[in-house]
């Protein structure tokens, strides 16, 4: 009788996605100490050349991964890619005008909507149901993260506000269209995201008569948020959402919230408050008792 090969069983699917999923948000941490390190870069600036840095990275990345077959991959990938690098991109700029209108603490207490948003979507257009632990676990890294901005947080403006939501909202569409594409390779969605964010961000700098010039300082660290912090985060977060329903994957992101303020302490000597503390272990325990709870028990997978 012929063995054949182990087949990787759904716990280990799950683990494996839970895993480049933390990764992930581990990456996208670092952003706030790399924009504390900038000289002079405005916001726009930032995302002008994060996303071409972006957009590289990944023609590099497919490029490699399937041999040169650029075209075939985006062509595989299709429309859930394009429309998912539309739904990121929106996301970008709308993060964008979030912290210049809003607090940063209200912009990220509104962010953190994102796992219950993703949770409405992919139940009204995947079909994907929710268990109530994650729910439990989505409002616990809430209250975490409503701990950790409290001292910030003020009324704020109404616009703001908005842009916030239309952040957590870009997000969460585009983690539901991914999980739609699953099937099939999605990191083309990434690069056409940067597309997007390197055109927005083009249009908002030349209208605004603003200058595309920066300082060779400015330029790498720009550089190094398109290449580490959204490149390889959003790759990895990619790959992990083939494996982990919408609304579980946007809770596991939440580390980013977590560690943002651990590597600014670290790197330039902000401390972070005790609420601030408090709210991140929170939030930490809600994500690694998703995580733990996640894996369901399925039986044994045979061989033949």
């Amino acid at each position: 009788m012929a063995v054949s090969a182990p087949v990787a069983t759904h716990d280990e699917h799950y683990a494996r996605g839970v895993t480049l999923v933390l990764i992930a948000g581990c990456f996208w941490s670092i952003a706030g100490l790399v924009v504390r390190l900038m000289h002079e870069a405005t916001e726009w600036q930032i995302l002008f050349y994060r996303s071409l840095a972006l957009v590289v990275t990944l023609l590099i990345f497919i490029g490699l991964r399937n041999h040169g077959k650029l075209i075939e991959t985006f062509l595989l990938a299709g429309f859930h890619a394009y429309m998912a690098g539309a739904f990121l991109s929106i996301g970008f700029a709308c993060w964008i005008f979030a912290m210049t209108h809003t607090t940063i603490a209200n912009a990220l207490f509104v962010l953190s909507a994102a796992p219950f948003l993703a949770a409405i979507l992919a139940r009204l257009f995947l079909g994907e149901k929710v268990k109530r632990s994650t729910w439990l676990y989505m409002i616990l890294a809430s209250a975490g993260v409503a701990v950790m901005v409290g001292e910030g947080a003020k009324i704020g403006t109404l616009s703001g506000n908005l842009y916030a939501l239309g952040a957590a909202m870009g997000f969460a569409a585009f983690t539901v269209t991914l999980r739609k594409g699953k099937a099939v390779d999605m990191t083309p969605a990434v690069c056409w995201a940067g597309i997007w964010g390197t055109f927005i961000a083009a249009f908002m700098l030349a209208g605004s008569q603003l200058s595309f010039s920066l300082s060779t300082h400015d330029v790498l660290l720009c550089g190094l948020l398109g290449f580490v912090q959204v490149g390889l985060g959003l790759i990895l977060f990619t790959a992990g959402s083939r494996y982990v329903p919408a609304a579980e994957i946007t809770l596991l992101s939440l580390t980013e919230v977590v560690l943002g303020p651990i590597w600014v302490w670290i790197g330039v000597g902000e401390t972070p408050s005790q609420l601030t503390l408090l709210g991140g272990a929170i939030v930490l325990s809600a994500i690694v008792a998703q995580a733990i709870h996640g894996v369901r028990k399925r039986p044994p997978v045979g061989v033949v």
